[in-house]
């Protein structure tokens, strides 16, 4: 839970330092710029705050690696609520009202989750977790998309190094295999959910576990 919190704080640190025009540089989401990623953070921290007061009564069915869910093609931008997520960032005309916004809501999702006791079920799209596999599972998705801001970003500072440890751990269980161990956690990362291709030597050393990838989860 503690790396919840290092990963979300510097996720929003980021985004609290960019400049204007940098909200209209692509991100490293597919048919995304900076702003919808923005856009996006602000829908996960309501998330957050919904799961985490939505309880659940039964055993949990998925814990920090099974909560995600690996998809058989990289998203293309198109999918309906990706491209409401672009119409909404849109819609808030100056990066002022997004920073603000995030600030608020994420600032808010910080405290929920710091307050959260790890054991307590919360249930989230039809699945039920501990509070405290439910947070872990978001580290990995705060490390990803603080990479896809910073991918045309970087003079901007990337994620903490304790939150890319533990997100290429949770994927490497998600993958049930390890990746080379001349990748770096942010490489592994990158290439291991798509978000670059492998070099020649990379694509080499990775050997069978080239044949799984791109890992696209969500």
């Amino acid at each position: 839970m503690d790396l919840f919190s290092l990963s979300w704080t510097a996720l929003r640190t980021a985004v609290a330092e960019l400049p204007d025009e940098d909200f209209t540089r692509p991100s490293g989401c597919t048919g995304w710029l900076v702003r919808d990623l923005v856009c996006h953070l602000i829908i996960d921290a309501q998330d957050v705050l919904i799961t985490l007061v939505t309880p659940a009564g039964t055993e949990p069915t998925r814990d920090a690696v099974t909560y995600w869910d690996v998809a058989e093609a990289p998203p293309t931008g198109d999918d309906p609520l990706d491209a409401l997520t672009v119409r909404l960032a849109a819609a808030y005309e100056e990066p002022r009202l997004l920073k603000f916004h995030l600030d608020d809501v994420g600032s808010a999702a910080g405290r929920a989750a710091e307050l959260a006791d790890p054991g307590l079920r919360v249930s989230t799209r039809d699945e039920v977790l501990t509070a405290g596999d439910y947070l872990s599972a978001y580290v990995l998705e705060w490390t990803l998309h603080h990479l896809d801001l910073v991918a045309c970003l970087p003079d901007l500072a990337g994620p903490p190094a304790e939150g890319l440890a533990r997100s290429r751990e949770l994927l490497e269980k998600i993958a049930q295999t390890a990746f080379p161990a001349s990748l770096s956690d942010k490489e592994a990362l990158l290439v291991g959910t798509g978000r670059r291709a492998p070099t020649d030597a990379e694509e080499a050393e990775l050997g069978d576990l080239a044949a799984k990838l791109p890992l696209v989860i969500g």
